[in-house]
């Protein structure tokens, strides 16, 4: 599954630099993915030409063991691809979501892929219950990154927006066991009704979604 997950996504990437001579990416960092990232690295693509953003990063210090630009660093940047910050050095989330928007505003969009994944509440990305969950679904069209501090009184963290994932190319998604794929096929059932982020953007996703499940 590892492979068979690395070696798709590394012919997305293949084929918008065939197409575009570069590539916008947006991947996760978590236990699932972290073997499929390292695989991925694994794959003789031109690099330099890759651009790669979390899907949300914590605000936390760039060194921070769980910093996940940190950990796509670690991976890629070695390899020749750029890789951007979304989580800026600011203390107000606020503040760092607007200057992660300002810095996606300057790329080349949109995102060539969106890889993400669903948490056991159905968020996906950084988007999960929270005062700004609605800003992070439904705010303005052109946004593509906000603040967001959850409501488990987690650390703040910066994600891009539901918006930026529909406007994607290419998105999909890597689920862990049945139970996830059930609760993911009920979601998409809700649709715009959905209480679930992932359902919400499903509802709006205007193109086809490979969907990985690990058992």
């Amino acid at each position: 599954m590892v492979e068979a997950i690395a070696g798709d996504i590394a012919f997305i990437i293949e084929s918008a630099l065939d197409a575009r001579g570069d590539a916008l990416l947006a991947l996760p960092v978590s236990p699932e993915a972290l073997p499929v990232l390292e695989a991925l690295a694994e794959k003789q693509i031109k690099w330099k030409h890759v651009t790669i953003i979390p899907t949300h990063d914590y605000l936390i210090p760039l060194d921070d063991p769980r910093s996940h630009v940190k950990k796509l660093a670690e991976l890629f940047l070695t390899r020749g691809a750029r890789v951007l910050p979304l989580a800026p050095d600011h203390e107000d989330y606020h503040m760092a979501g607007a200057a992660a928007d300002a810095r996606l505003q300057d790329t080349k969009w949109p995102l060539d892929l969106v890889w993400l994944g669903m948490g056991a509440d159905g968020s996906t990305a950084g988007i999960r219950e929270s005062a700004d969950m609605e800003e992070a679904l439904d705010g303005p069209p052109e946004k593509r990154a906000v603040g967001l501090l959850p409501d488990e009184g987690d650390i703040p963290l910066v994600t891009i927006t539901k918006a930026a994932i529909c406007e994607a190319r290419t998105v999909v998604v890597m689920l862990k066991g049945a139970a996830a794929q059930s609760m993911l096929e009920a979601e998409i059932e809700h649709g715009a009704t959905s209480m679930a982020p992932i359902g919400r953007v499903f509802a709006d996703l205007a193109v086809a979604v490979d969907i990985y499940v690990e058992n």
